[in-house]
């Protein structure tokens, strides 16, 4: 079986190489970069398993190649793992609205790295897994394939986290989940202190599926708990 090839942007030579090493070390091929330009340069014809971009870059930052990489429907699938020495809840939030899997800041466990690594390719299969599969609640309806979400005849814009975060409420429809969950489950990290991102990316999606953001009919308050997803209309 191939190796899983990583791409890793990382501008400091000595974070790089220690990254590199214990990256092979767990049986993964690696390609690294210095800097934003020379990944856009270099790696137009070659397609990693899965991203690891620093977010400080002499050039392009990797919040940026992030959004190019999510603007190309080719690589959309393909995991991104933030890396940063900075913990700010700004760059959190940002990174992975743009359409990060996963973020870690610096200085962490080569353990931890891998451990990281791994859940993201899971997850990846699992969504293959489930490409052709089309998730309908009501008049609304979610095209893993396509990754187009539907109420009715009319189409919905959603951003990369949105449509996760509504891809796990209609499969576990009628059933609560708690914004820890949502956190681990859509964010893939432990984000202590921070649950009220799920309740911002809540608000958001209420705005553009519901008739009546404050009135919502498809995605509930569980006060206290969480949140789910009204299968009412299905009875």
């Amino acid at each position: 079986m191939p190796k899983k090839l990583i791409f890793l942007v990382e501008d400091d030579p000595h974070i790089q190489e220690l990254i590199r090493y214990n990256l092979e070390e767990n049986g993964f091929a690696t390609k690294t970069f210095a800097s934003g330009e020379a990944f856009l340069k270099e790696s137009v014809n070659l397609t990693p398993n899965l991203y690891l971009l620093d977010i400080m870059l002499p050039d392009i930052d990797g919040l940026e190649l992030c959004r190019r990489i999510r603007q190309n429907p080719d690589l959309r699938k393909i995991p991104i793992i933030m890396l940063t020495a900075k913990g700010e809840e700004f760059d959190k939030v940002l990174g992975l609205e743009l359409g990060a899997d996963d973020y870690i800041t610096k200085p962490f466990g080569v353990r931890e790295l891998i451990a990281r690594i791994k859940v993201a390719l899971r997850r990846q299969l699992e969504d293959l897994a489930n490409e052709g599969e089309i998730l309908k609640s009501g008049k609304i309806s979610l095209d893993l394939a396509r990754h187009e979400v539907w109420k009715g005849q009319q189409p919905i814009a959603l951003t990369y986290k949105e449509f996760e975060l509504l891809k796990l409420l209609l499969v576990n429809k009628g059933k609560v989940l708690s914004r820890d969950l949502l956190l681990e489950k859509i964010w893939g990290f432990d984000y202590d202190g921070e649950t009220r991102t799920v309740d911002v990316h809540v608000r958001f999606l209420r705005q553009k599926l519901e008739d009546n953001a404050n009135l919502p009919v498809y995605i509930e308050t569980v006060r206290g708990i969480g949140y789910r997803f009204n299968d009412k209309e299905d009875r």
